[in-house]
């Protein structure tokens, strides 16, 4: 608990000691009407103060018509019809309720409060004396190098320069299985180093490290509303006034009503009681409560699994999710490119692989890095940049340069076409890198993508919980994309595709769609690095395995912080579940609300029954959504 909520808890304590002793005593020994009145407002005013000066200050403003005020003028009235001991309680009870939505609240924000300390207060660096000296991470620019000691937290996204370790990932990714890290490996702030010490080149300033933005999407993740929220706003907004004339309608018109037809039965009393019943019931306080509590319970428990959902609105959207349209590349297959063979070599096989690493060792392209990987790995050791002058990208063809003294063109069939160079067509599966070594034709790799180990999984579940169509769309050559999609049992694929292809396409998924009218939504995921485009246009966006990027985090609207493919299911499952406990919490409050006011209004509850139908109710309800955190079987 903290300070406020044991300062409350010391409140009801006390008064409920007073109240309980004066009960007792006012059925054992007679009182003095207004002796009665002044012992009974001690518990009254202890318990409740709070409420009164929210009331008066509601009032004040000219927006009187909530909860605080339905309590206030609830319990003044009884007190003021002698029914001390009912008053009192309204009021205790109410307050107790007010105190366990409190610590539910602050239990659902236990997730979220852990990911708030992903970030630590400092970094450790070498002094001019070659001492570590810690210092402000903030102080920390692009390419200095920090020191990580065991068991502290990364504070920088970097690079390992020298040692290895393994890391603790749960806080980002909800997985507890450690990660080997070794030289050259990327690691992102927010880890913990487990187990020996390693020295990390900075990549990304304090502001723009992975830590920093998840506590960034966080924060802003309570400001986005779900439906149900806002509908909840707007129906207290509107309800509260409608029931506070309700009760006043009961209270003085309906006597006068009666009095028409019965001059010897005018009792106001009897009416003002039920009046102040009417309130009690009436109060929205479960409603007002809940709903916000089981979408942050759903965010909160999303978040320890390792998915950041941006807002709730999200969250409620993700529970429609009818359509997913994958991206390949980094999302159903790891985007490890590896060199599975060469054909029709003209030269030996060493030197036709020396060349064409040396040609791609600049690049960033994927493939291009698996010809660099495949002849670091052979020969171990790394590319000489010496060796290479003269480089040219052609974009959308290779490359042309010299490697030694041979020219070396290394890059499609469109290449060689350009060229006036004869090739070899391939027809084997997989992406197909021609070369030449001056002017003539020396052979060709095959490139494979791996598909992961998940990814089949990923899509029965996907259709096991109620998702009717998957699609893939992918810039990779037709054969590859029917090959992955076949071995994955997805239901569309529509390979070659462009960033702008892609977007074509889904504009075309969602028109069709909205021309049926339907309001099932349409996912797409993606590793968020070249999909961008596509991640803002679908109606939600999960970004896959692009925890540490920038175009991950600013076009999706999920990110997802590994890039197992099935956590989308139970990113869909999560909201289903929290959206199911939102809605029971509406029929229920709205129920027994309902039912409670007729009867209050009828005379056939008194007020202890209206604190049940108040408080139990709020009670009952919040219980509910605290099982919206409990996301470790889904």
């Amino acid at each position: 608990m903290n300070k406020k909520q044991k300062k409350n808890l010391i409140r009801i304590i006390i008064s409920s000691i007073l109240y309980i002793a004066l009960f007792i005593s006012s059925r054992l020994f007679s009182m003095n009407e207004i002796l009665k009145l002044i012992l009974f407002l001690v518990p009254y005013l202890i318990i409740g103060y709070d409420i009164l000066l929210k009331a008066m200050k509601g009032i004040k403003n000219l927006k009187p018509f909530d909860e605080n005020f339905l309590m206030a003028v609830a319990t003044i009235g009884a007190i003021a019809l002698g029914e001390y001991t009912e008053g009192v309680a309204v009021m205790l009870f109410y307050q107790i309720g007010e105190l366990f939505q409190s610590v539910a609240s602050s239990k659902s924000r236990k997730n979220i409060a852990s990911l708030m300390d992903l970030r630590p207060d400092y970094a450790n660096i070498y002094n001019e004396e070659g001492e570590i000296e810690k210092v402000d991470p903030k102080n920390i620019n692009l390419d200095d190098t920090i020191v990580v000691l065991p068991g502290e937290k990364i504070p920088l996204d970097g690079v390992v320069v020298e040692g290895e370790t393994t890391l603790n990932t749960s806080s980002l990714t909800g997985e507890s299985m450690p990660r080997f890290v070794k030289q050259d490996d990327d690691v992102l702030s927010g880890c913990i180093n487990l187990d020996s010490i390693i020295k990390v080149k900075v990549t990304k300033t304090f502001t723009e490290s992975t830590a920093s933005k998840i506590l960034e999407l966080i924060q802003n993740a309570s400001s986005k509303k779900s439906k149900q929220e806002n509908f909840i706003s707007k129906f207290a907004r509107v309800y509260t006034p409608i029931v506070c004339y309700s009760a006043l309608f009961l209270a003085v018109v309906m006597p006068l009503i009666i009095y028409l037809f019965d001059n010897n039965n005018l009792d106001f009393a009897t009416w003002i009681y039920r009046a102040l019943t009417f309130l009690v019931i009436s109060c929205p306080c479960a409603l007002v409560i809940s709903i916000p509590l089981s979408f942050f319970g759903g965010l909160g428990g999303a978040s320890h699994a390792g998915i950041l959902i941006k807002g709730s609105n999200y969250l409620e959207a993700l529970s429609r999710t009818k359509i997913v349209v994958f991206d390949k590349t980094g999302t159903m297959t790891k985007g490890v490119f590896e060199v599975s063979d060469i054909h029709h070599p003209l030269v030996d096989k060493k030197m036709l692989l020396y060349c064409a690493a040396h040609a791609e060792m600049f690049s960033t392209h994927p493939i291009g890095k698996s010809l660099v990987k495949a002849y670091e790995k052979e020969n171990n050791k790394k590319c000489e940049e010496h060796r290479v002058k003269d480089l040219i990208e052609i974009s959308g063809h290779g490359i042309e340069c010299m490697v030694d003294d041979k020219k070396v063109l290394i890059g499609n069939q469109k290449l060689m076409k350009d060229k006036n160079i004869e090739y070899i067509e391939c027809h084997d599966e997989g992406t197909i890198i021609h070369i030449a070594l001056d002017n003539n034709y020396a052979g060709h790799f095959v490139i494979n993508d791996v598909v992961k180990e998940d990814s089949h999984e990923a899509i029965l579940k996907l259709k096991k919980i109620g998702i009717r169509k998957t699609i893939m769309l992918t810039g990779d050559i037709d054969s590859v994309a029917k090959n992955i999609a076949k071995e994955l049992e997805i239901d569309e694929v529509y390979s070659e595709q462009l960033p702008n292809d892609k977007v074509k396409k889904l504009d075309e998924i969602l028109k069709e769609k909205n021309d049926k009218k339907e309001s099932d939504i349409v996912c797409f995921v993606g590793d968020g690095i070249n999909d961008a485009p596509v991640l803002s246009r679908a109606d939600i966006g999960i970004a896959m395995g692009g925890l540490g990027s920038d175009a991950a985090i600013e076009a999706s609207d999920v990110v997802l912080m590994d890039d197992n493919p099935l956590k989308i299911a139970r990113a869909i499952k999560i909201s289903k579940k929290c959206i199911r406990i939102v809605y029971e919490n509406i029929y229920f409050a709205i129920g027994i609300k309902f039912i409670c006011l007729v009867l209050g209004a009828l005379g056939l509850c008194n007020m202890w029954f209206a604190i049940f139908a108040d408080v139990g109710v709020m009670i009952i309800a919040v219980l509910n959504s605290i099982r919206s955190l409990n996301t470790k079987n889904l």
